[in-house]
């Protein structure tokens, strides 16, 4: 074979070698690349007391082998910086093992708002231990708010935070937040799952916010992802979605699961603030 021909198969190999490595340190390093999510929420329905209050909203933490309980509580003290109102979590506290239900818990509790944290159970949680995993929540002071729900007080004003089971291995009762509540109310509800969005036709409720799809994690320069664990496509893949009263919005997470990679993809804090609008 020509000297050549071999130098030139050596050279394009080597070549492809290089990029793959880039390609991989990138995606690793994006994985860990925390971004914060400003998003503006504006309703007639929210009170005066709660006009330009925060709200941080994080899903998917996935504590285990590729997100570790020290790099947690950096996401615990940068939402602490936020100085929020009170804070969501939507669930997917660890990643399968039951070993890690207390250790998230722990570096949970750390955080620190005037008016509650509140959290619905994701589908690994369901595997690591549902009744663990609400114990734990009750222990670090979070309240569980599946297929439950919380008239959360600020000032003279109200604003009701409910949430439903996870879609795949619980039972979804959205009465229970629906109860009480009026048109003239603002209410949050969250689902693990965006699927279940699929479910909502109440125009009682203003805001609801999931994860579980990470955004699809490994995507298309942010614009599609092959692989994602919904029946839906990529209509609830990520971000921002409005179908009439009801905002929508499906967040990236903060943890990855296999392979522990993303790609135009970053994981984030959400950060809500609500705005009083005259109409």
């Amino acid at each position: 074979m020509n000297i050549r021909i071999i130098h030139r198969k050596r050279s394009t190999a080597g070549f492809i070698i290089l990029i793959g490595f880039i390609f991989l340190t990138y995606c690793y390093f994006e994985s860990r690349w925390i971004k914060i999510t400003e998003i503006e929420t504006r309703s007639a329905d929210i009170p005066d007391s709660f006009n330009e209050s925060v709200i941080v909203f994080i899903s998917d933490i996935h504590l285990g082998p590729f997100l570790s309980a020290r790099r947690l509580s950096l996401v615990v003290e940068r939402i602490n910086n936020i100085k929020p109102d009170f804070v969501l979590l939507g669930g997917d506290f660890v990643h399968y093992n039951s070993k890690y239900v207390e250790p998230v818990f722990n570096v949970l509790g750390g955080l620190r708002t005037p008016l509650g944290i509140y959290g619905v159970l994701g589908n690994h949680d369901h595997w690591a231990g549902a009744s663990q995993t609400r114990k734990q929540m009750v222990k670090s002071g979070i309240i569980s708010i599946d297929n439950q729900s919380e008239w959360v007080k600020k000032g003279t004003d109200s604003i009701k935070v409910g949430g439903v089971g996870d879609l795949w291995y619980d039972i979804q009762i959205p009465q229970n937040t629906f109860k009480g509540l009026k048109k003239s109310d603002f209410a949050i509800l969250v689902t693990h799952h965006p699927d279940y969005l699929e479910n909502i036709n109440s125009d009682l409720i203003d805001l609801t916010l999931s994860g579980h799809t990470h955004g699809g994690q490994i995507t298309v320069f942010g614009r599609w992802a092959p692989i994602l664990p919904s029946e839906y496509g990529q209509k609830y893949r990520y971000g921002l979605i409005e179908h009439g009263k009801t905002k929508s919005y499906i967040s990236s997470g903060i943890g990855n699961v296999i392979p522990p990679l993303r790609f135009f993809c970053r994981p984030e804090i959400v950060v809500i603030r609500l705005k009083k609008s005259v109409y």
